[in-house]
Protein backbone atom coordinates (compact mmCIF):
# COMPACT_ATOMS: atom_id res chain seq x y z
CA UNK A 1 0.00 0.00 0.00
CA UNK A 2 0.68 3.26 -0.76
CA UNK A 3 1.20 6.23 1.70
CA UNK A 4 -1.71 8.46 -0.79
CA UNK A 5 -4.51 5.12 -0.54
CA UNK A 6 -4.64 5.83 3.35
CA UNK A 7 -5.49 9.45 2.83
CA UNK A 8 -8.14 8.52 0.25
CA UNK A 9 -10.37 6.61 3.08
CA UNK A 10 -11.06 10.46 4.08
CA UNK A 11 -14.50 12.53 2.77
CA UNK A 12 -13.51 15.42 0.53
CA UNK A 13 -12.29 17.79 2.65
CA UNK A 14 -13.94 21.29 2.64
CA UNK A 15 -11.48 23.52 4.90
CA UNK A 16 -8.78 23.71 7.06
CA UNK A 17 -8.03 26.12 10.01
CA UNK A 18 -5.73 25.83 13.13
CA UNK A 19 -5.67 22.27 13.87
CA UNK A 20 -8.62 21.20 12.16
CA UNK A 21 -9.70 19.63 8.91
CA UNK A 22 -13.79 20.16 7.96
CA UNK A 23 -15.32 17.47 5.81
CA UNK A 24 -17.93 16.60 3.46
CA UNK A 25 -20.88 15.29 5.99
CA UNK A 26 -19.85 17.93 8.52
CA UNK A 27 -17.76 15.91 10.36
CA UNK A 28 -14.21 17.79 11.78
CA UNK A 29 -10.95 15.89 12.34
CA UNK A 30 -7.73 17.42 14.82
CA UNK A 31 -5.05 16.65 12.13
CA UNK A 32 -1.79 14.64 13.70
CA UNK A 33 -0.70 14.20 10.47
CA UNK A 34 -0.14 18.18 9.67
CA UNK A 35 1.35 17.16 6.35
CA UNK A 36 4.35 15.85 7.78
CA UNK A 37 5.20 18.66 10.18
CA UNK A 38 5.00 21.53 7.15
CA UNK A 39 1.42 22.71 8.65
CA UNK A 40 3.11 22.55 11.98
CA UNK A 41 1.84 25.96 13.05
CA UNK A 42 -1.56 25.47 11.58
CA UNK A 43 -3.08 25.47 8.64
CA UNK A 44 -3.59 29.46 8.15
CA UNK A 45 -0.57 30.68 10.21
CA UNK A 46 -0.83 33.82 11.22
CA UNK A 47 0.67 35.98 8.19
CA UNK A 48 1.81 33.11 6.14
CA UNK A 49 -1.48 33.78 3.28
CA UNK A 50 -0.87 37.60 3.20
CA UNK A 51 3.26 37.10 2.40
CA UNK A 52 1.90 34.75 -0.08
CA UNK A 53 -0.67 37.79 -1.33
CA UNK A 54 1.76 40.48 -1.44
CA UNK A 55 4.06 38.88 -3.35
CA UNK A 56 1.53 37.51 -5.70
CA UNK A 57 0.65 40.62 -6.29
CA UNK A 58 4.03 42.21 -7.29
CA UNK A 59 3.44 39.04 -10.12
CA UNK A 60 6.62 37.68 -8.25
CA UNK A 61 6.06 33.56 -8.85
CA UNK A 62 9.53 33.56 -11.67
CA UNK A 63 12.58 32.40 -9.86
CA UNK A 64 14.16 35.98 -10.12
CA UNK A 65 16.72 37.43 -7.87
CA UNK A 66 15.10 39.30 -4.54
CA UNK A 67 15.97 40.43 -1.40
CA UNK A 68 13.75 37.66 0.03
CA UNK A 69 16.41 35.10 -0.29
CA UNK A 70 18.38 36.71 2.04
CA UNK A 71 15.72 37.38 4.58
CA UNK A 72 15.20 33.51 4.47
CA UNK A 73 18.76 32.83 5.12
CA UNK A 74 18.75 34.92 7.80
CA UNK A 75 15.93 33.26 9.38
CA UNK A 76 17.61 29.68 8.87
CA UNK A 77 20.40 31.46 10.43
CA UNK A 78 18.83 32.33 13.79
CA UNK A 79 17.52 28.53 14.33
CA UNK A 80 21.28 27.19 12.77
CA UNK A 81 23.88 28.96 13.58
CA UNK A 82 27.43 28.69 11.63
CA UNK A 83 25.74 26.70 9.25
CA UNK A 84 25.35 27.10 5.54
CA UNK A 85 22.30 26.44 3.46
CA UNK A 86 20.97 25.48 -0.21
CA UNK A 87 17.59 26.24 -0.97
CA UNK A 88 16.24 23.71 -4.06
CA UNK A 89 13.00 23.98 -6.04
CA UNK A 90 11.97 20.24 -5.86
CA UNK A 91 13.24 16.90 -4.60
CA UNK A 92 14.82 15.83 -7.79
CA UNK A 93 17.21 18.85 -7.25
CA UNK A 94 17.99 18.03 -4.13
CA UNK A 95 19.01 14.57 -4.55
CA UNK A 96 21.35 15.12 -7.69
CA UNK A 97 22.98 17.94 -5.63
CA UNK A 98 23.62 15.27 -2.93
CA UNK A 99 24.98 13.03 -5.48
CA UNK A 100 27.17 15.37 -7.02
CA UNK A 101 28.47 16.31 -3.18
CA UNK A 102 29.13 12.43 -2.63
CA UNK A 103 27.08 11.48 -0.88
CA UNK A 104 25.65 8.92 -3.16
CA UNK A 105 27.81 6.10 -2.03
CA UNK A 106 27.56 6.53 1.41
CA UNK A 107 24.68 8.15 3.37
CA UNK A 108 22.20 8.40 0.66
CA UNK A 109 22.47 5.79 -1.71
CA UNK A 110 20.14 5.56 -4.60
CA UNK A 111 17.49 3.24 -3.34
CA UNK A 112 17.34 5.34 -0.02
CA UNK A 113 13.92 7.00 0.20
CA UNK A 114 13.99 10.65 0.91
CA UNK A 115 13.22 12.35 3.60
CA UNK A 116 11.96 9.91 5.85
CA UNK A 117 15.60 8.23 5.55
CA UNK A 118 17.75 10.76 5.46
CA UNK A 119 18.65 12.55 9.19
CA UNK A 120 15.57 14.97 9.61
CA UNK A 121 15.80 17.78 12.28
CA UNK A 122 12.26 18.86 13.52
CA UNK A 123 11.72 21.85 15.37
CA UNK A 124 10.65 20.99 19.14
CA UNK A 125 12.37 17.67 19.31
CA UNK A 126 13.51 15.73 21.84
CA UNK A 127 17.41 17.28 23.23
CA UNK A 128 18.46 13.48 22.93
CA UNK A 129 17.11 13.51 18.81
CA UNK A 130 17.90 17.20 18.60
CA UNK A 131 21.25 17.06 19.43
CA UNK A 132 21.99 13.99 17.53
CA UNK A 133 20.79 15.76 13.79
CA UNK A 134 22.64 18.60 14.92
CA UNK A 135 25.87 17.15 14.99
CA UNK A 136 25.46 15.64 11.38
CA UNK A 137 27.91 16.82 8.62
CA UNK A 138 24.59 17.08 6.34
CA UNK A 139 21.17 17.45 7.20
CA UNK A 140 16.96 17.81 6.08
CA UNK A 141 15.05 20.38 8.70
CA UNK A 142 10.86 19.27 8.70
CA UNK A 143 10.17 23.26 8.99
CA UNK A 144 6.73 24.81 8.34
CA UNK A 145 6.93 25.98 4.78
CA UNK A 146 3.94 23.89 2.98
CA UNK A 147 4.91 25.64 -0.48
CA UNK A 148 8.90 24.81 -0.36
CA UNK A 149 11.60 25.44 -1.03
CA UNK A 150 13.94 22.21 0.00
CA UNK A 151 16.06 22.95 2.35
CA UNK A 152 19.50 21.61 2.57
CA UNK A 153 21.47 22.91 5.94
CA UNK A 154 25.36 22.20 5.98
CA UNK A 155 28.35 22.07 7.75
CA UNK A 156 30.17 25.20 6.47
CA UNK A 157 33.26 22.99 5.60
CA UNK A 158 31.13 21.29 3.03
CA UNK A 159 30.52 24.44 1.41
CA UNK A 160 32.89 24.11 -1.51
CA UNK A 161 31.76 20.22 -1.97
CA UNK A 162 27.84 21.31 -2.80
CA UNK A 163 27.22 22.70 -6.08
CA UNK A 164 25.04 26.02 -5.77
CA UNK A 165 20.95 25.66 -4.79
CA UNK A 166 17.96 26.99 -7.23
CA UNK A 167 17.09 30.32 -8.02
CA UNK A 168 13.57 30.07 -5.91
CA UNK A 169 10.54 32.35 -6.70
CA UNK A 170 10.11 35.20 -3.79
CA UNK A 171 6.65 34.31 -3.26
CA UNK A 172 7.91 31.01 -2.05
CA UNK A 173 11.12 32.69 -0.18
CA UNK A 174 8.70 35.45 1.43
CA UNK A 175 6.17 32.55 2.73
CA UNK A 176 9.09 30.30 3.98
CA UNK A 177 11.30 33.02 6.04
CA UNK A 178 7.57 34.47 7.54
CA UNK A 179 6.56 30.51 8.70
CA UNK A 180 10.37 30.14 10.38
CA UNK A 181 10.10 33.60 12.25
CA UNK A 182 6.82 32.67 13.39
CA UNK A 183 8.28 29.23 14.39
CA UNK A 184 10.96 30.55 16.17
CA UNK A 185 8.53 32.76 18.36
CA UNK A 186 6.67 29.22 19.01
CA UNK A 187 9.64 27.35 20.13
CA UNK A 188 10.32 30.52 22.38
CA UNK A 189 6.48 30.36 23.74
CA UNK A 190 6.93 26.38 25.10
CA UNK A 191 3.94 24.39 24.00
CA UNK A 192 1.94 22.51 26.42
CA UNK A 193 2.67 19.48 28.80
CA UNK A 194 -0.19 17.54 27.17
CA UNK A 195 -0.63 15.62 30.90
CA UNK A 196 -2.86 12.99 29.97
CA UNK A 197 -1.32 11.99 26.87
CA UNK A 198 2.19 11.15 28.86
CA UNK A 199 -0.25 9.30 31.30
CA UNK A 200 -1.46 7.43 28.80
CA UNK A 201 2.06 7.00 26.81
CA UNK A 202 2.89 4.61 29.62
CA UNK A 203 0.85 1.93 28.95
CA UNK A 204 0.70 2.63 24.93
CA UNK A 205 2.57 1.43 21.72
CA UNK A 206 3.45 4.99 21.20
CA UNK A 207 6.81 6.75 22.01
CA UNK A 208 6.86 10.63 22.53
CA UNK A 209 9.46 12.39 21.55
CA UNK A 210 8.87 16.15 22.07
CA UNK A 211 5.68 16.46 20.21
CA UNK A 212 6.31 14.32 18.04
CA UNK A 213 4.48 10.46 18.83
CA UNK A 214 6.52 7.36 16.95
CA UNK A 215 4.49 4.36 16.67
CA UNK A 216 6.55 0.94 17.39
CA UNK A 217 5.07 -1.00 14.39
CA UNK A 218 6.09 -4.11 15.84
CA UNK A 219 4.33 -4.00 18.98
CA UNK A 220 1.55 -3.94 17.01
CA UNK A 221 1.85 -6.47 14.38
CA UNK A 222 2.49 -8.72 17.74
CA UNK A 223 -1.16 -7.72 18.52
CA UNK A 224 -1.94 -8.39 15.18
CA UNK A 225 -3.07 -5.02 14.61
CA UNK A 226 -2.03 -3.29 10.59
CA UNK A 227 -1.26 0.31 10.66
CA UNK A 228 -4.20 0.97 8.36
CA UNK A 229 -6.45 -0.32 11.28
CA UNK A 230 -5.29 1.78 13.64
CA UNK A 231 -5.46 4.88 10.71
CA UNK A 232 -8.83 3.83 10.38
CA UNK A 233 -9.54 3.99 14.47
CA UNK A 234 -8.05 7.09 15.09
CA UNK A 235 -9.87 8.46 12.17
CA UNK A 236 -13.28 7.17 13.47
CA UNK A 237 -12.27 8.63 16.85
CA UNK A 238 -11.72 12.45 14.87
CA UNK A 239 -7.94 12.18 14.48
CA UNK A 240 -5.89 11.84 11.31
CA UNK A 241 -2.76 10.22 11.98
CA UNK A 242 -0.18 10.49 9.14
CA UNK A 243 -0.58 8.10 6.23
CA UNK A 244 2.35 5.92 6.79
CA UNK A 245 3.92 4.78 10.02
CA UNK A 246 7.27 6.14 8.71
CA UNK A 247 6.36 9.77 9.98
CA UNK A 248 4.85 10.86 13.36
CA UNK A 249 1.73 12.20 14.67
CA UNK A 250 2.12 15.62 15.87
CA UNK A 251 0.99 17.12 19.04
CA UNK A 252 -0.88 20.31 18.21
CA UNK A 253 -0.20 23.79 19.41
CA UNK A 254 -3.71 23.71 20.99
CA UNK A 255 -6.54 20.63 22.05
CA UNK A 256 -9.46 21.11 23.73
CA UNK A 257 -10.10 19.00 27.14
CA UNK A 258 -12.08 16.60 25.20
CA UNK A 259 -9.79 15.80 21.98
CA UNK A 260 -7.08 15.51 25.00
CA UNK A 261 -9.37 13.16 26.25
CA UNK A 262 -9.87 10.96 23.52
CA UNK A 263 -6.74 10.67 21.81
CA UNK A 264 -5.61 9.76 25.36
CA UNK A 265 -7.95 6.87 25.00
CA UNK A 266 -6.96 5.71 21.09
CA UNK A 267 -3.36 5.95 22.11
CA UNK A 268 -4.52 3.36 25.17
CA UNK A 269 -6.51 1.50 23.07
CA UNK A 270 -5.40 0.89 19.63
Amino acid sequence: MNDNELLKLLPPVLRARDFHLYLEGGKRLTDLWLYGGKLLLGHKALGFIKEIKNNAERGLFSPLPHFQERRLLKALGSIFPGKTFRLYSDNTSLKKALNDAGFEETSFPKEIRFPEEFPLWRPMMDETSAKAILAKKVFYPILPCPIGPEILVINSELDSIFPEGDMIAPVILASCARSIFLLINSIKEGRPQNKKIDKALKNSNWVRKGIYLFIDMQKMQDKGKTYKEVFCDFLEGGFLLPPTPKEPAILPCLMSKGEEDKLAELLINP
